[in-house]
């Protein structure tokens, strides 16, 4: 297996340091959790704190990507403070108001950096027949009162009548409507559409649009590529694999001496940011909180199995898939967060 180090006195007192500093790290991690271990000897601290890889200092102009690990705190029934009084308070804002840090990793900027928004727009028919059968409708609906609404729907359905008589088309489709009705009371399996094409030749114009149809949640993959320079990013590597792992999945509250074990509960969620020093990225993208989807973890990145002395593998890949917690719009952009670079 291949060494991480190079025999030297240099090296040798290096990795003593660093054995050193990894002992600390665990005796004050058991400190910690001792402090916040319950009568049966459960823990409740999900706490892991700050992992940076690669382990260097982060100077003022350098650029690397911070994913905070939350609670997820759920939206409830209450109001937006969006001002809009019928509007919910979405899973971002229930996060903002009651923010619990797990953790943060700081990482590399992926090798490829990509944003995609969108929308759903579909196909949206309406003939004039059903149009004016909506227009009496909505007139009736609109009435002060019963005898108004009467006396609304019969003049609407009137002047339509007298509208419809004034057209051959029209006078064809109505006798194509009531021919299909008395040929399928009879068995028969036709349809207003079919028999007026094959009566003369034309449909109704369904005056087709193309209209907005719903809002669309963002997906973010990424790639990361893991190489320990030393033992101790080896140490890092595997904490920062365990941290995504176990704030992938969902809880079961066993480690909660209040948990009866009939419900579970929902995963940790994530907070990414591009950063450059202690600042945000001034024009990459935006993200709003997300949950991790799934994590690929790949030992074999060289492709074959090899490790060093203390068996961390040599390469290391992970593959990461995020998706936001809300939909992205428009005055998203007129925010603090949203006038910063490309925005959202």
């Amino acid at each position: 297996m291949p060494n991480f180090f190079v025999d030297s006195n240099k090296q040798k007192a290096a990795n003593e340091a660093l054995a050193r500093g990894e002992k600390d790290y665990m005796q004050t991690g058991l400190k910690a959790r001792a402090s916040n271990t319950t009568s049966t000897g459960k823990t409740r601290d999900r706490k892991f704190g700050d992992f940076r890889y690669p382990v260097a200092r982060i100077e003022s102009d350098s650029d690397y990507l911070e994913i905070k690990v939350l609670e997820y705190q759920p939206p409830g029934f209450e109001q937006s403070n969006s001002g809009q009084a019928l509007r919910l308070q979405t899973s971002s804002e229930s996060l903002k108001n009651n923010e619990i840090i797990l953790g943060h990793i700081f990482l590399p900027i992926p090798e490829s950096i990509t944003d995609s928004n969108g929308v759903t727009w579909g196909e949206d028919s309406l003939n004039g027949l059903a149009a004016a059968g909506l227009g009496i409708a909505s007139d009736m609906i609109d009435a002060d009162s019963v005898k108004s609404a009467l006396s609304a729907g019969g003049e609407r359905g009137s002047e339509a009548v007298k509208q419809l008589s004034t057209d051959g088309g029209s006078k064809s489709a109505i006798n194509a409507i009531f021919a299909s009705m008395a040929v399928n009371a009879l068995g028969g399996n036709t349809s207003a559409g079919g028999v007026l094409a094959r009566q003369s030749g034309a449909v109704l114009n369904p005056n087709m649009e193309l209209l907005f149809g719903s809002v669309q949640l963002r997906q973010f993959s990424f790639s990361f590529d893991f190489a320990p320079r030393d033992e101790n990013e080896s140490i890092v590597i595997k904490r920062i694999i365990r941290a995504f792992k176990k704030s992938l999945n969902a809880k079961n509250g066993s480690l909660d001496e209040k948990s009866s074990g009939l419900f579970i509960k929902s995963p940790d969620v994530f907070q990414l940011t591009y950063k450059t020093g202690g600042k945000n990225h001034q024009f990459l993208h935006k993200f709003k909180p997300m949950a991790l989807l799934n994590i690929a973890v790949n030992y074999t990145g060289a492709g074959t199995y090899a490790t060093y002395d203390n068996t961390a593998p040599v390469h290391t890949k992970i593959d990461l898939t995020f998706q936001e917690l809300n939909p992205i719009y428009s005055e998203d952009y007129d925010t603090e967060e949203g006038k910063e670079g490309t925005g959202f």
